[in-house]
C-alpha cells in the first residue's frame, strides 16, 4: 500500500506540470461538431431507372461527355455520389479529380449544388417541389500525360469504366439503383464489355441492370479489335494500337482455351453466365489488371502474340485475373464487401483475397502452357528470393501490409524492402504453397489445395453474385479437407515477426530455393528492358539510364550509402553499362578491391565503394530427391 501511494504521488507530480503548458489567456477553441448530412445505405429499391448517355468520341482530347438522368421520389434534400472506395482498388481511388463541369438541371432549370466539406465525393442538392428527374451534364477527362494517372482514352482505343462517368443517388444499396448505358463510340469502331448490347452503328445500348453490376461492367472499344471465343461462356476480346499487334497463331489461342477449361476444372463451377476477357494491347493506352465478375480488364505493351516466344512477358496476368472471377468477386471477405461505393472497406483478408489468387494465377498459367512449367519455377524462384533478402519482416506482418492500398495507394517508395508494400500478394502465394505441401504430407498425399478450391470456390454453380467469409470460414474449410489447427498456423503466418521469409513451402514440395552464378532464361528475360537486377549480390537494381530503382534494406549496396535515384555514371572507372556492372561483380569475387562506383545526386557527384565479394548470385529452385514432387503434381494439368 505505502509502495502504491508513493507510485500515484509520482505519477501526479509529473502529470501536473503538463496540464500548465497551455499558457493562461491564450484561445483554446472547440471542433465544430460533425453532422452526417449525407444518408447511410438501406435496402431497399430505388425509385425508377436511371438513364446514362456517354459520348466517347472526344479521342483527340481524352474527353467523355456525360448526360444522366435520375428519377426523384419527393422533392427535398438529396445527396448524389461519385464513386470513391472502388472493388479491387481495395482503397478509395475514384478519380474525382476528372470529374468536371457538373450542371444540374430540374423541369429545365439549373439546381445549385454543394460538395459535401468532409465526403468531397458527394453533391447536396433542394429538389424543388414538382421536379419528378434530375438531368445532370459533367464531363470526365481521361489523363492525357502518365503523371496525370492512367490515359484511358487514346485516338485508337477507349477504355470506358462506369464508375468515372457516373453518380448514383445516396441512401440506397448499390444493387436495389436501376440503370440503362448508352454509349456512342467513334465511326467504325467495336466495343466489348460483360453486358449484354445492341449496337447501332458505333452507338450501343446497354440492358438495363443495377448500379453495382454497371460499375462491375467496364467496356473496353477501339478501331482495332477481334473476338476469340475461348469456350461457350467465355471470350477473349482483344483490342490493339495496329492490326499487326492481333496477328495470334492458333496455338496461342489454343492456350488460352485451355486457360479456361483448367480454371473449370480447377473450381469445379463458373460464377458468370457469360465471362469477357477484354485485353488491350497498347503502349498509348494505360496499362491495367483489374478484376471483375464477369470480366477483366488486362492492359499490356505491344507484343503479346507477336513477341510470344521472347519469354512470357505479361502472360501471367489473364489466369491471376480470371481466378479472381472465384477468388475475390465470388468469395469475398466479409469485412470487404460494402453496400455502397462510399463505405469504407477493409482489407484484413487479401492475403486470401489476392494472395491465393497469386498462388493460383501461377498454377493455372502452367497448367494451360501459357507460360512453360520451367519458366514458372523460375517466377517463383525469383518470389521466393526477393523475400528470402528483404528484412523488412522484422518489424512488419504479413497482414499488415493488407493496409497497404490504403496507406499508401502505390505511390512509390524508397525503401520497398523494408517500409513493405502489398506483400499479400507474393508472401501470400508462398503461405498458399506451404498449406498445399503440408496436406499433402499430412493427408500421405491424397489431399491437396486443390480440395480446398473445390470445397471454397466451387460451390453454388452460376451464381454471380458475393459469398462472403471470414477468417475462420477459411480455417474451417481446411479442417475439412484435413483436420489440423490451421487457424493457428495461419494466424502465425500472418501475424508473425522476426522470421525469415515462408519459403520452406517451395522445399516441402519437392524444390528448394539455391543461388547460382548463372541466372535463369526467365531472370535473362525480365532483363531485356535494360533494367539490372543485382538485388541477390551487392543488394541493387539499376535502370537502363542508370538511375538506381531499388536498394536492398543493409545490403552492401545500402551499406556504401546508396539510395533510389542515385545515378550510376561509372563502374570502376569505366562509363556505366549493365555489362559493365556486372563485370564488377565477377572481378571483385576474386579481388579484395571493393567495387568503386561514380555517382551522381542531382548536381553532386560522389565516389563510394561497395565491399562485396560474394560474385553474382541468382535465385532458382532445385529439385530435391527424384519422382514426381507435389510442386511437379501441382503444375500438371488436370
Amino acid at each position: 500500500m505505502i509502495r502504491t501511494a508513493a507510485v500515484a504521488s509520482l505519477l501526479l507530480s509529473v502529470a501536473t506540470p503538463a496540464l500548465a503548458q497551455v499558457p493562461a489567456g491564450n484561445s483554446a477553441p472547440q471542433p465544430v461538431p460533425f453532422v452526417e448530412t449525407i444518408p447511410a445505405a438501406q435496402d431497399i429499391p430505388y425509385p425508377g431507372t436511371l438513364k446514362l448517355d456517354i459520348d466517347a468520341t472526344d479521342t483527340e482530347r481524352g474527353i467523355f461527355r456525360v448526360r444522366e438522368a435520375i428519377p426523384v421520389a419527393k422533392p427535398g434534400p438529396m445527396a448524389l455520389l461519385f464513386p470513391k472506395w472502388l472493388p479491387g482498388a481495395h482503397t478509395p481511388r475514384g478519380e474525382i479529380e476528372k470529374f468536371a463541369g457538373l450542371v444540374i438541371r430540374g423541369n429545365g432549370r439549373i439546381l445549385p449544388w454543394t460538395r459535401d466539406t468532409v465526403d468531397v465525393y458527394a453533391f447536396h442538392i433542394d429538389v424543388p417541389a414538382g421536379v419528378k428527374t434530375l438531368e445532370a451534364e459533367f464531363q470526365f477527362l481521361s489523363a492525357t500525360k502518365t503523371e496525370q494517372g492512367r490515359i484511358v482514352m487514346t485516338p485508337n482505343m477507349i477504355s470506358l469504366q462506369p464508375n468515372s462517368m457516373s453518380l448514383y443517388p445516396a441512401g440506397y444499396y448499390t444493387r436495389q439503383i436501376p440503370i440503362q448505358m448508352t454509349a456512342k463510340f467513334p465511326t467504325g469502331w467495336t466495343a466489348a464489355g460483360a453486358i449484354p448490347a445492341k449496337a447501332t452503328g458505333s452507338t450501343y445500348t446497354y440492358d438495363a441492370t443495377n448500379y453495382e453490376i454497371l460499375v462491375d461492367s467496364p467496356v473496353l472499344a477501339g478501331r482495332y479489335g477481334k473476338v476469340w471465343p475461348l469456350s461457350p461462356r467465355v471470350d477473349l476480346n482483344v483490342f490493339a494500337d495496329s492490326p499487326e499487334q492481333l496477328a495470334a497463331k492458333p496455338e496461342q489461342i489454343d492456350a488460352h482455351k485451355r486457360l479456361v477449361e483448367q480454371a473449370v476444372k480447377t473450381f469445379g463451377a463458373q460464377h458468370y453466365d457469360r465471362y469477357e476477357f477484354l485485353l488491350s494491347i497498347s503502349d498509348q493506352l494505360g496499362g491495367i489488371g483489374l478484376e471483375h465478375h464477369r470480366s477483366s480488364e488486362n492492359g499490356v505493351r505491344p507484343g503479346y502474340f507477336t513477341e510470344w516466344d521472347a519469354g512470357p512477358g505479361s502472360r501471367n496476368l489473364l489466369p491471376h485475373e480470371f481466378t479472381h472471377s472465384w477468388d475475390g468477386k465470388f468469395r469475398r471477405g466479409a469485412d470487404l464487401w460494402t453496400p455502397d461505393f462510399r463505405t469504407p472497406m477493409r482489407d484484413s483478408l487479401l492475403w486470401v483475397y489476392e494472395g491465393q489468387t497469386q498462388f493460383w494465377g501461377y498454377v493455372l498459367q502452367a497448367r494451360s502452357g501459357i507460360v512453360s512449367k520451367q519458366d514458372t519455377l523460375d517466377a517463383y524462384a525469383g518470389i521466393a528470393g526477393s523475400y528470402d533478402l528483404a528484412p523488412a519482416r522484422q518489424w512488419r506482418s504479413l497482414v499488415d501490409t493488407t493496409n497497404d492500398p490504403i496507406i499508401s495507394s502505390r505511390r512509390p517508395k524508397g525503401w520497398v524492402s523494408w517500409q513493405r508494400s502489398e506483400d499479400y500478394y507474393n508472401e501470400g502465394l508462398m503461405v498458399w504453397m506451404e498449406v498445399d505441401a503440408m496436406l499433402r504430407q499430412q493427408s500421405g498425399g491424397s489431399k491437396s489445395i486443390d480440395d480446398f478450391a473445390k470445397a471454397f470456390f466451387g460451390v453454388r454453380d452460376g451464381d454471380w453474385g458475393e459469398l462472403t467469409y471470414t477468417f475462420d470460414d477459411v480455417a474451417a474449410t481446411l479442417n475439412t479437407i484435413q483436420p489440423y489447427d490451421w487457424a493457428g498456423f495461419l494466424r502465425k503466418r500472418i501475424t508473425e515477426t522476426g522470421q525469415p521469409a515462408p519459403v520452406n513451402g517451395f522445399a516441402m514440395n519437392g524444390y528448394k530455393l539455391v543461388y547460382t552464378a548463372e541466372p535463369t532464361k526467365y531472370f535473362t528475360n525480365a532483363e531485356k528492358t535494360g533494367t539490372i537486377n543485382a538485388t541477390y549480390s551487392i543488394g541493387l537494381s539499376i535502370a537502363k539510364d542508370g538511375e538506381i530503382s531499388a536498394v536492398i534494406w543493409d545490403s552492401p549496396a545500402f551499406k556504401a550509402g546508396l539510395d533510389v535515384g542515385t545515378m550510376v555514371q561509372a563502374v570502376n572507372g569505366v562509363a556505366y553499362s549493365g555489362d559493365a556492372i556486372k563485370t564488377a561483380i565477377v572481378t571483385a569475387q576474386s579481388s579484395k578491391e571493393p567495387i568503386r562506383l561514380l555517382v551522381k545526386n542531382g548536381t553532386r557527384y560522389r565516389e563510394v565503394a561497395i565491399d562485396y565479394h560474394g560474385g553474382p548470385r541468382y535465385p532458382r529452385l532445385q529439385k530435391v530427391g527424384t519422382g514426381e514432387t507435389g510442386l511437379d503434381k501441382l503444375l500438371t494439368p488436370r
